[in-house]
């Protein structure tokens, strides 16, 4: 069935039904929400963790009419829930054909559609706005103007139309009124001048707009929604108090709850799979590693809390690692990409830009701190994974005076012929559910995680220029204490 391209042809439709003639955008999600929620469907595809926090919140705020505001770190997926609050709205929607404010054929606000309505009656053009179309999105910065945002008299057009300024053809629309019928975001809300902010006041409380201080009145139908960091977001930060108050519901985000939430997001946004004839093995306990460093810096002390450790940071690692082996694997002609923990010391760069460092931190510098997380992480995983599982023969061959460097560029053939002099190594790589029969880079992958293991438990040592030897033990030797007149312990 062929859309209507006039006004008379909208009305016969449903679209001329009393119900859809002035529902309002608010309406409007919260019954296509309602909608879902009876059927059952997922209501935002690509959200992961939120499902028992954020999301139940978001739902209530729609179901209550109310415009909204994320409040949370770097990374925690503000702007994609924003975006798919689109999914809630109509496929598509009629307005008057050429309107700037995608007026409602029903209840037109500005005063050319009136005037086109009054002449051409029925025979009206009328076009159709998508969803996608209907989502407006503004960052927020501090040289943004109240002409940007609402509008502002043109005095060409005035000049050009004969028109006086106060005449409401002369209007140049802002982003404010172009959004009507839509949803409106602003990101970082807090950054926007305080001026700025006032100047919202009446679109989220009456609805309406003024521009200049001349009496024009538009009734904007928007939602409006908007995210900030919660540091700037208080009487002590950069937010004008009675913005906050008109903003109907503040909900908090969050970084993943679990490491296998942070995996499944991860995955989900990380370009690992590489076009080509080499495929790729991502072995699980690398996934770990790369996430638990996420985990481990929103931890640390030396890391600023307020700035937060975003989730792209073990995004950008793991893709990283993904090229670093597939360097190597293309270099050692091999058929299959197997990420080693070495691949994940190569991926730094992609590390140190996203952590924001206390002073102590500073002091260490980005990369130190950045490798003292990957070791860290790497300890946890391995505690993990092989409790219980007796790795002494391996201890014992680097306490007999063993040591072994290896090669990132090295392939699997020639890391697994180093690897094959240390007793009991490649046999215990089943407790990772790998076996001598597996893929030489798999093989190789495994034995080279249980060594860096035993190197984050201190078990054995490592140095760039040695690779992997025993600690240097420490004798004890008794001495004679002057004061007390008796021999005494101490470690030299």
């Amino acid at each position: 069935m062929s859309q209507p391209q006039t006004f008379g042809e909208l009305k016969r439709t449903h679209w001329g039904t009393p119900a859809l003639q002035r529902r309002s955008v608010k309406d409007e999600m919260r019954a296509n929400l309602i909608g879902r929620l009876e059927r059952g469907e997922a209501l935002f595809e690509g959200i992961v963790g939120f499902e028992d926090s954020v999301i139940p919140q978001v739902v209530n705020a729609i179901l209550s009419k109310h415009n909204l505001i994320l409040l949370g770190l770097r990374g925690q997926a503000k702007s994609r829930i924003l975006r798919a609050l689109t999914g809630l709205l109509d496929e598509e929607i009629p307005v008057l054909d050429g309107c700037e404010i995608n007026d409602n054929p029903f209840a037109p606000l500005c005063r050319f559609c009136r005037s086109r309505l009054k002449q051409q009656g029925d025979e009206t053009p009328i076009a159709f706005l998508s969803r996608s179309d209907r989502y407006v999105e503004k960052l927020a910065t501090p040289d943004v103007t109240i002409a940007d945002m609402i509008g502002d008299i043109d005095p060409i057009r005035a000049a050009r139309s004969g028109l006086n300024l106060s005449d409401e053809l002369t209007i140049h629309y802002g982003l404010l009124p172009r959004s009507n019928r839509g949803i409106f975001a602003i990101n970082e809300l807090p950054d926007l001048a305080g001026k700025i902010q006032v100047g919202l006041f009446n679109i989220l409380q009456e609805g309406d707009i003024q521009i200049k201080g001349y009496p024009i009145r538009l009734l904007l139908d928007l939602v409006m929604v908007f995210t900030a960091n919660p540091e700037d977001y208080t009487a002590r930060g950069k937010i004008v108090t009675p913005l906050k108050d008109r903003i109907g519901s503040e909900i908090r985000t969050h970084y993943p709850a679990t490491l296998e939430q942070g995996i499944a997001i991860t995955q989900q946004e990380a370009w690992t799979q590489r076009n080509g004839n080499v495929r790729l093995f991502m072995p699980s306990y690398i996934q770990e590693i790369v996430e638990g460093v996420a985990f481990h810096a929103r931890e640390d002390k030396k890391v600023d809390k307020r700035s937060g450790v975003s989730q792209r940071l073990p995004i950008s690692v793991l893709e990283n690692v993904v090229s670093n082996a597939e360097r190597r694997a293309i270099l050692s002609k091999e058929p299959s990409i197997v990420p080693r923990v070495c691949d994940i010391y190569a991926a730094l760069p992609s590390m140190t830009g996203k952590l924001e460092l206390e002073y102590e931190g500073e002091l260490k510098g980005a990369e130190a701190v950045a490798q003292e997380l990957v070791r860290s992480s790497v300890k946890q995983i391995f505690a993990r994974r092989l409790t219980g599982v007796d790795l002494q023969q391996i201890v014992d061959w680097f306490d007999l005076g063993g040591s072994l460097k290896l090669s990132e560029t090295a392939s699997a053939k020639e890391t697994l012929e180093q690897l094959g002099a240390i007793q009991g190594l490649v046999e215990k790589a089943a407790a990772l559910g790998v076996k001598k029969k597996d893929d030489p880079p798999l093989l190789a992958s495994a034995c080279e995680f249980i060594l860096e293991g035993l190197y984050a438990t201190q078990k054995i040592s490592r140095s760039e220029e040695r690779g992997y030897f025993a600690p240097e033990k420490k004798r004890q030797e008794p001495y004679f204490d002057e004061k007390s007149g008796r021999a005494r312990k101490t470690f030299n």
